[in-house]
Protein backbone atom coordinates (compact mmCIF):
# COMPACT_ATOMS: atom_id res chain seq x y z
CA UNK A 1 0.00 0.00 0.00
CA UNK A 2 1.33 3.45 -0.92
CA UNK A 3 1.55 5.48 2.28
CA UNK A 4 3.32 8.71 1.27
CA UNK A 5 0.78 11.51 1.47
CA UNK A 6 -2.03 9.13 2.41
CA UNK A 7 -4.06 10.71 5.22
CA UNK A 8 -5.48 8.80 8.15
CA UNK A 9 -7.47 10.08 11.10
CA UNK A 10 -6.50 8.92 14.58
CA UNK A 11 -9.25 9.51 17.13
CA UNK A 12 -8.13 10.12 20.70
CA UNK A 13 -4.68 11.14 19.47
CA UNK A 14 -3.84 12.69 22.84
CA UNK A 15 -4.13 9.38 24.68
CA UNK A 16 -1.25 7.09 25.62
CA UNK A 17 -1.88 4.76 22.68
CA UNK A 18 -3.08 7.46 20.27
CA UNK A 19 0.21 9.33 20.53
CA UNK A 20 2.21 6.23 19.65
CA UNK A 21 -0.11 5.40 16.75
CA UNK A 22 0.35 8.92 15.38
CA UNK A 23 4.13 8.82 15.81
CA UNK A 24 4.48 5.50 14.01
CA UNK A 25 2.10 6.59 11.26
CA UNK A 26 4.14 9.74 10.64
CA UNK A 27 7.33 7.70 10.47
CA UNK A 28 5.65 5.35 7.98
CA UNK A 29 4.83 8.26 5.68
CA UNK A 30 1.19 8.85 6.50
CA UNK A 31 -0.30 12.28 6.93
CA UNK A 32 -2.10 12.23 10.30
CA UNK A 33 -5.13 14.14 11.46
CA UNK A 34 -5.83 13.61 15.15
CA UNK A 35 -9.02 14.25 17.09
CA UNK A 36 -8.95 15.78 20.55
CA UNK A 37 -11.77 16.89 22.81
CA UNK A 38 -10.24 20.37 23.02
CA UNK A 39 -7.63 22.10 20.89
CA UNK A 40 -6.13 23.71 24.00
CA UNK A 41 -3.70 20.81 24.42
CA UNK A 42 -2.98 20.28 20.71
CA UNK A 43 0.41 22.02 20.77
CA UNK A 44 1.61 20.00 23.77
CA UNK A 45 0.33 16.76 22.22
CA UNK A 46 2.12 17.50 18.95
CA UNK A 47 5.37 18.22 20.80
CA UNK A 48 5.06 14.92 22.66
CA UNK A 49 4.38 12.95 19.47
CA UNK A 50 7.28 14.53 17.61
CA UNK A 51 9.63 13.95 20.55
CA UNK A 52 9.77 10.26 19.61
CA UNK A 53 11.98 11.08 16.62
CA UNK A 54 11.65 10.48 12.90
CA UNK A 55 8.42 12.45 12.72
CA UNK A 56 9.76 15.90 11.88
CA UNK A 57 8.69 15.96 8.25
CA UNK A 58 5.32 14.31 8.70
CA UNK A 59 2.19 16.41 8.48
CA UNK A 60 0.14 16.37 11.68
CA UNK A 61 -3.06 18.35 12.26
CA UNK A 62 -5.85 18.39 14.84
CA UNK A 63 -9.63 18.65 14.91
CA UNK A 64 -11.78 19.06 18.01
CA UNK A 65 -14.36 16.26 18.25
CA UNK A 66 -16.07 14.63 21.22
CA UNK A 67 -17.53 11.12 21.29
CA UNK A 68 -20.77 12.50 22.73
CA UNK A 69 -21.38 15.10 20.01
CA UNK A 70 -21.69 15.18 16.22
CA UNK A 71 -19.67 18.37 16.03
CA UNK A 72 -16.28 18.05 14.36
CA UNK A 73 -16.48 14.52 13.02
CA UNK A 74 -17.27 15.46 9.43
CA UNK A 75 -14.23 17.73 9.37
CA UNK A 76 -12.13 15.08 11.11
CA UNK A 77 -12.76 12.51 8.37
CA UNK A 78 -12.93 14.74 5.29
CA UNK A 79 -10.21 13.63 2.87
CA UNK A 80 -9.03 10.76 5.06
CA UNK A 81 -8.50 7.30 3.56
CA UNK A 82 -8.70 5.31 6.79
CA UNK A 83 -9.47 5.73 10.49
CA UNK A 84 -7.81 4.37 13.60
CA UNK A 85 -10.33 4.77 16.41
CA UNK A 86 -8.48 4.71 19.74
CA UNK A 87 -10.70 7.15 21.65
CA UNK A 88 -12.53 5.53 24.56
CA UNK A 89 -12.80 6.12 28.31
CA UNK A 90 -10.64 4.01 30.68
CA UNK A 91 -11.50 4.29 34.39
CA UNK A 92 -9.18 4.38 37.38
CA UNK A 93 -12.14 3.45 39.59
CA UNK A 94 -15.66 2.09 39.22
CA UNK A 95 -18.05 4.85 38.12
CA UNK A 96 -21.20 5.53 40.11
CA UNK A 97 -23.28 4.74 37.05
CA UNK A 98 -22.02 2.16 34.55
CA UNK A 99 -23.61 4.07 31.68
CA UNK A 100 -21.06 6.81 32.32
CA UNK A 101 -18.64 4.43 30.63
CA UNK A 102 -20.90 2.35 28.42
CA UNK A 103 -22.67 5.17 26.59
CA UNK A 104 -19.56 7.14 25.53
CA UNK A 105 -17.86 3.93 24.37
CA UNK A 106 -20.80 2.43 22.48
CA UNK A 107 -22.49 5.56 21.16
CA UNK A 108 -19.16 7.21 20.46
CA UNK A 109 -18.01 4.23 18.40
CA UNK A 110 -21.25 4.19 16.42
CA UNK A 111 -20.97 7.94 15.85
CA UNK A 112 -17.45 7.49 14.46
CA UNK A 113 -18.60 4.66 12.18
CA UNK A 114 -21.58 6.63 10.86
CA UNK A 115 -19.40 9.56 9.92
CA UNK A 116 -16.80 7.16 8.49
CA UNK A 117 -19.41 5.67 6.16
CA UNK A 118 -20.59 9.14 5.20
CA UNK A 119 -16.99 10.15 4.36
CA UNK A 120 -16.36 7.07 2.21
CA UNK A 121 -13.63 5.73 4.50
CA UNK A 122 -11.97 2.54 3.24
CA UNK A 123 -11.17 0.85 6.57
CA UNK A 124 -11.67 1.51 10.27
CA UNK A 125 -9.34 -0.04 12.84
CA UNK A 126 -11.04 -0.11 16.23
CA UNK A 127 -9.15 -0.25 19.51
CA UNK A 128 -11.08 -2.76 21.57
CA UNK A 129 -9.59 -4.77 24.45
CA UNK A 130 -9.17 -8.23 25.89
CA UNK A 131 -11.86 -6.90 28.23
CA UNK A 132 -14.24 -7.78 25.39
CA UNK A 133 -12.75 -11.28 25.08
CA UNK A 134 -11.76 -12.91 28.36
CA UNK A 135 -14.78 -12.70 30.67
CA UNK A 136 -17.31 -15.09 29.23
CA UNK A 137 -17.89 -18.85 29.25
CA UNK A 138 -14.60 -19.68 27.48
CA UNK A 139 -11.46 -21.02 29.10
CA UNK A 140 -7.85 -19.81 29.03
CA UNK A 141 -5.97 -19.33 26.84
CA UNK A 142 -8.69 -17.12 25.33
CA UNK A 143 -8.72 -16.34 21.63
CA UNK A 144 -10.65 -14.19 19.16
CA UNK A 145 -13.64 -16.54 19.13
CA UNK A 146 -14.27 -15.73 22.80
CA UNK A 147 -16.53 -12.90 23.94
CA UNK A 148 -17.14 -11.40 27.36
CA UNK A 149 -20.60 -12.09 28.78
CA UNK A 150 -21.91 -8.64 29.74
CA UNK A 151 -24.40 -10.30 32.10
CA UNK A 152 -21.82 -12.58 33.70
CA UNK A 153 -20.35 -12.31 37.19
CA UNK A 154 -16.99 -10.91 35.99
CA UNK A 155 -18.42 -8.11 33.83
CA UNK A 156 -17.42 -4.74 35.28
CA UNK A 157 -18.67 -1.49 33.78
CA UNK A 158 -15.45 -1.14 31.79
CA UNK A 159 -15.61 -4.70 30.43
CA UNK A 160 -19.23 -4.10 29.44
CA UNK A 161 -18.34 -0.84 27.73
CA UNK A 162 -15.63 -2.42 25.58
CA UNK A 163 -17.75 -5.48 24.75
CA UNK A 164 -20.90 -3.57 23.85
CA UNK A 165 -18.93 -1.03 21.82
CA UNK A 166 -17.17 -3.73 19.81
CA UNK A 167 -20.36 -5.76 19.31
CA UNK A 168 -22.16 -2.63 18.09
CA UNK A 169 -19.27 -1.84 15.75
CA UNK A 170 -19.38 -5.27 14.12
CA UNK A 171 -23.16 -5.08 13.70
CA UNK A 172 -22.91 -1.65 12.08
CA UNK A 173 -20.02 -2.65 9.81
CA UNK A 174 -21.92 -5.69 8.51
CA UNK A 175 -25.04 -3.66 7.79
CA UNK A 176 -23.14 -0.74 6.23
CA UNK A 177 -20.59 -2.74 4.26
CA UNK A 178 -17.75 -0.98 6.09
CA UNK A 179 -14.33 -2.62 6.43
CA UNK A 180 -13.60 -3.05 10.13
CA UNK A 181 -10.68 -4.52 12.07
CA UNK A 182 -10.65 -4.81 15.87
CA UNK A 183 -7.44 -4.79 17.90
CA UNK A 184 -7.85 -6.31 21.37
CA UNK A 185 -4.81 -5.42 23.49
CA UNK A 186 -3.98 -6.52 27.00
CA UNK A 187 -2.72 -4.18 29.71
CA UNK A 188 -0.65 -1.60 27.83
CA UNK A 189 2.68 -0.53 29.27
CA UNK A 190 5.72 1.06 27.64
CA UNK A 191 7.31 4.48 27.18
CA UNK A 192 5.43 7.72 27.66
CA UNK A 193 5.26 10.38 24.99
CA UNK A 194 4.93 13.48 27.14
CA UNK A 195 3.83 13.42 30.77
CA UNK A 196 0.36 11.83 30.49
CA UNK A 197 0.62 8.41 32.15
CA UNK A 198 -2.75 6.82 31.45
CA UNK A 199 -4.26 4.22 33.77
CA UNK A 200 -1.94 1.30 33.00
CA UNK A 201 1.41 3.08 33.32
CA UNK A 202 0.03 4.80 36.41
CA UNK A 203 0.13 1.35 38.03
CA UNK A 204 3.92 1.21 37.55
CA UNK A 205 4.14 4.80 38.77
CA UNK A 206 2.24 3.93 41.94
CA UNK A 207 4.47 0.92 42.58
CA UNK A 208 7.66 2.95 42.18
CA UNK A 209 6.30 5.69 44.46
CA UNK A 210 5.59 3.19 47.22
CA UNK A 211 1.85 3.70 47.25
CA UNK A 212 1.08 -0.01 47.67
CA UNK A 213 2.20 -1.58 50.96
CA UNK A 214 0.98 -5.01 49.81
CA UNK A 215 0.06 -6.71 46.52
CA UNK A 216 -3.16 -8.50 45.54
CA UNK A 217 -2.79 -11.77 43.60
CA UNK A 218 -3.76 -10.09 40.34
CA UNK A 219 -2.44 -11.33 36.98
CA UNK A 220 -2.68 -9.64 33.59
CA UNK A 221 -1.53 -10.17 29.99
CA UNK A 222 0.92 -7.37 29.20
CA UNK A 223 1.89 -5.66 25.97
CA UNK A 224 4.12 -2.75 24.94
CA UNK A 225 2.31 0.33 23.60
CA UNK A 226 4.70 0.46 20.63
CA UNK A 227 3.62 -3.03 19.61
CA UNK A 228 -0.07 -2.21 19.98
CA UNK A 229 0.43 0.87 17.79
CA UNK A 230 2.26 -1.28 15.25
CA UNK A 231 -0.63 -3.76 15.21
CA UNK A 232 -3.04 -0.94 14.34
CA UNK A 233 -0.91 0.14 11.39
CA UNK A 234 -0.49 -3.45 10.21
CA UNK A 235 -4.28 -3.77 10.39
CA UNK A 236 -4.52 -0.89 7.90
CA UNK A 237 -2.10 -2.36 5.40
CA UNK A 238 -2.71 -6.14 5.55
CA UNK A 239 -5.64 -6.93 3.27
CA UNK A 240 -6.43 -10.20 5.05
CA UNK A 241 -7.06 -8.27 8.27
CA UNK A 242 -10.42 -6.95 7.07
CA UNK A 243 -13.29 -8.28 9.15
CA UNK A 244 -11.06 -9.80 11.82
CA UNK A 245 -10.32 -9.38 15.54
CA UNK A 246 -6.74 -9.59 16.79
CA UNK A 247 -5.60 -10.16 20.36
CA UNK A 248 -2.42 -8.19 20.98
CA UNK A 249 -1.10 -9.26 24.36
CA UNK A 250 1.73 -11.37 25.61
CA UNK A 251 2.38 -13.49 28.67
CA UNK A 252 0.41 -13.11 31.88
CA UNK A 253 2.40 -11.60 34.74
CA UNK A 254 1.31 -11.16 38.34
CA UNK A 255 1.87 -7.92 40.20
CA UNK A 256 4.53 -9.78 42.20
CA UNK A 257 6.38 -10.63 38.96
CA UNK A 258 6.13 -7.02 37.75
CA UNK A 259 7.59 -5.85 41.05
CA UNK A 260 10.43 -8.38 40.71
CA UNK A 261 11.41 -6.84 37.35
CA UNK A 262 11.33 -3.35 38.84
CA UNK A 263 13.41 -4.38 41.87
CA UNK A 264 16.01 -6.04 39.69
CA UNK A 265 16.35 -3.30 37.08
CA UNK A 266 15.71 -0.24 39.26
CA UNK A 267 17.38 -1.07 42.60
CA UNK A 268 17.23 2.57 43.74
CA UNK A 269 13.48 2.12 44.11
CA UNK A 270 13.58 -1.34 45.69
CA UNK A 271 12.80 -0.17 49.23
CA UNK A 272 9.56 1.45 48.04
CA UNK A 273 8.34 -1.64 46.24
CA UNK A 274 6.05 -4.05 48.11
CA UNK A 275 6.92 -7.69 48.68
CA UNK A 276 3.97 -9.17 50.55
CA UNK A 277 1.12 -10.72 48.53
CA UNK A 278 -2.20 -10.17 50.25
CA UNK A 279 -4.23 -13.38 50.69
CA UNK A 280 -7.32 -13.32 48.52
CA UNK A 281 -9.69 -13.40 51.48
CA UNK A 282 -8.13 -10.26 52.95
CA UNK A 283 -8.06 -8.59 49.55
CA UNK A 284 -11.78 -9.19 49.14
CA UNK A 285 -12.44 -7.61 52.52
CA UNK A 286 -10.20 -4.63 51.69
CA UNK A 287 -12.05 -4.11 48.40
CA UNK A 288 -15.02 -2.75 50.36
CA UNK A 289 -12.99 0.38 51.15
CA UNK A 290 -10.39 0.44 48.32
CA UNK A 291 -11.75 1.57 44.90
CA UNK A 292 -8.73 0.16 43.07
CA UNK A 293 -9.15 -3.29 44.60
CA UNK A 294 -12.88 -3.17 43.89
CA UNK A 295 -12.09 -3.06 40.15
CA UNK A 296 -10.17 -6.35 40.23
CA UNK A 297 -11.43 -8.25 43.28
CA UNK A 298 -13.39 -10.81 41.24
CA UNK A 299 -10.29 -11.73 39.25
CA UNK A 300 -7.86 -12.53 42.04
CA UNK A 301 -5.89 -15.67 41.21
CA UNK A 302 -7.71 -16.09 37.90
CA UNK A 303 -6.10 -17.69 34.82
CA UNK A 304 -5.98 -14.76 32.38
CA UNK A 305 -3.89 -16.27 29.58
CA UNK A 306 -4.69 -15.29 25.98
CA UNK A 307 -3.42 -16.41 22.58
CA UNK A 308 -1.81 -13.96 20.15
CA UNK A 309 -1.23 -16.63 17.48
CA UNK A 310 -3.68 -15.04 15.04
CA UNK A 311 -1.99 -11.63 15.15
CA UNK A 312 1.41 -13.23 14.64
CA UNK A 313 0.15 -15.34 11.74
CA UNK A 314 -1.99 -12.87 9.78
CA UNK A 315 -0.41 -9.53 10.68
CA UNK A 316 3.14 -10.87 11.09
CA UNK A 317 3.07 -9.15 14.47
CA UNK A 318 6.30 -9.46 16.48
CA UNK A 319 5.94 -7.99 19.97
CA UNK A 320 8.63 -7.06 22.45
CA UNK A 321 8.98 -8.93 25.72
CA UNK A 322 6.80 -8.10 28.69
CA UNK A 323 9.90 -7.20 30.72
CA UNK A 324 10.91 -4.63 28.11
CA UNK A 325 7.48 -3.02 28.36
CA UNK A 326 7.79 -2.81 32.16
CA UNK A 327 11.30 -1.37 31.94
CA UNK A 328 10.28 1.21 29.33
CA UNK A 329 7.41 2.38 31.53
CA UNK A 330 9.72 2.85 34.52
CA UNK A 331 12.49 4.50 32.52
CA UNK A 332 10.16 7.08 30.99
CA UNK A 333 8.49 7.81 34.34
CA UNK A 334 11.90 8.39 35.92
CA UNK A 335 13.10 10.51 32.98
CA UNK A 336 9.97 12.67 33.19
CA UNK A 337 10.39 13.18 36.93
CA UNK A 338 7.07 11.48 37.63
CA UNK A 339 8.39 9.16 40.36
Amino acid sequence: MQMAGRMITVTGVGGFLGRHVAAQALRAGYEVRGTVRSLKKARAIEAAIRSSGGTERGKLSFVAADLLSDAGWEAAFSGAADIIHTASPFPSRIPKHENDLILPAREGTLRVLRFARQAGIRRVVLTSSIAAVSYGPGRAPYDETDWTDVNGPLATAYYKSKTLAERAAWDFAREAGLELVAINPGVILGPLLGRETGTSVALVQSLLKGRYPVLPDFRMPLVDVRDVANAHLLALSVEAAAGERFITAGAVLSLKEIVAVLKRDFPAYARKLPSFVLPNLLARLAAHVDPGLKLIVRELGRDARVSNEKARRILDWKPRSEEEAIRASAESLIAAGLV
